[in-house]
């Protein structure tokens, strides 16, 4: 997968994913799925700018400074996040683009079916 997320695809509903095309996705899926990234991830969309300090992240959480940068490298890594050092302080975006190619894969496609009645 590349850094800046999953090559991606039609609609999950519209033609089956490739075996390399279902990697990437679940590579990204896996890194969305831990609850504290999930929550990093939202913190960082939702934050005024569209960008948080790691700073203003390591507070909300009881965890060490380790372990919130872990999980951001996981972020980072799976394209979902990016980081720029400003500083001694790094500070995160969300890569909308990422998110818009999920999004995709999970919507209903044109000819109308969701993905709930495609798995009926």
């Amino acid at each position: 997968m590349s850094k800046q997320g999953p090559e991606c695809c039609s609609p999950l509903v519209a033609e089956p994913l490739s075996g390399g095309q279902a990697a990437d996705l679940a590579r990204v899926f896996k890194a969305l799925g831990d609850p504290v990234r999930l929550r990093l991830l939202s913190l960082i969309a939702s934050h005024a700018g569209g960008e948080a300090c790691v700073c203003d992240l390591s507070d909300v959480f009881e965890l060490s400074g380790p372990t919130i940068s872990h999980h951001l490298k996981v972020l980072r890594e799976a394209g979902l996040i990016a980081g720029e050092r400003r500083g001694t302080w790094i500070y995160y975006r969300v890569l909308p683009d990422v998110l818009g190619r999920l999004a995709g894969v999970l919507a209903p496609s044109a000819t109308g079916r969701s993905v709930a009645q495609a798995t009926r």
